[in-house]
C-alpha cells in the first residue's frame, strides 16, 4: 500500500517534505499532491473517493490557518487520515491544530503536532505495520536505534 501527502499549497512542502522522507526510509511509497479544500473542492473529493480503489493505504494532510483539507479528506474516505498543522499564519499554527483535530464524532482525523510531519510518516507506517511485517520490523529497528 501506498500513502498519500496532500497539501493545501505548494508553500507547505518545505514543512511536509520529512513526512516523504521518512516513509522512503522505510520503504513506503508515497505521492505528494497539491490540492486545496477551499480552491480545489471537486478535486480534493474525486481523488479521496477513489484512494482506496488506487491503492492508498493512508492519506496524510498538511495545512495551515483554516487547514480544512485533513478534514475535507476524511468526509470523503474511511482510510486513515493523519492532519499536520501548519504554522502558516500570525497564530503560530494553533489555528490550524485547532481546525485539524475539532472533528465531529465518526469522522475522525489523527492529528500529530503542528508542522511535525515526520511524525505523521512515522504514524503512517505504523498503520501500515498491522499487515505488513517488514514495515513493522524497520520501526521496531528504528525504535531500538531511540534508545541511544
Amino acid at each position: 500500500m501506498k500513502v498519500a501527502i496532500l497539501m493545501g499549497s505548494d508553500k507547505d512542502m518545505p514543512k511536509m517534505e520529512a513526512c516523504a522522507s521518512v516513509l522512503d526510509d522505510f520503504g513506503i511509497e508515497n505521492e505528494v499532491q497539491v490540492m486545496s479544500a477551499h480552491r480545489t473542492p471537486e478535486k480534493v473529493a474525486e481523488f479521496t473517493t477513489n484512494a482506496r480503489a488506487n491503492g492508498f493505504g493512508v492519506i496524510i494532510c498538511g495545512a495551515g490557518k483554516a487547514a480544512h483539507l485533513a478534514g475535507a479528506v476524511a468526509a470523503h474516505t474511511t482510510l486513515p487520515v493523519i492532519g499536520v498543522p501548519i504554522a502558516a499564519g500570525g497564530l503560530g499554527g494553533v489555528d490550524a491544530m485547532w481546525s485539524t483535530v475539532q472533528m465531529p464524532t465518526g469522522i475522525p482525523v489523527a492529528t500529530v503536532a503542528i508542522d511535525s510531519s515526520a511524525n505523521a510518516g512515522y504514524l503512517a507506517a505504523s498503520i501500515l505495520s498491522v499487515t505488513d511485517e517488514a514495515i513493522a520490523a524497520g520501526l521496531s529497528d528504528y525504535r531500538d536505534g531511540l534508545k541511544g
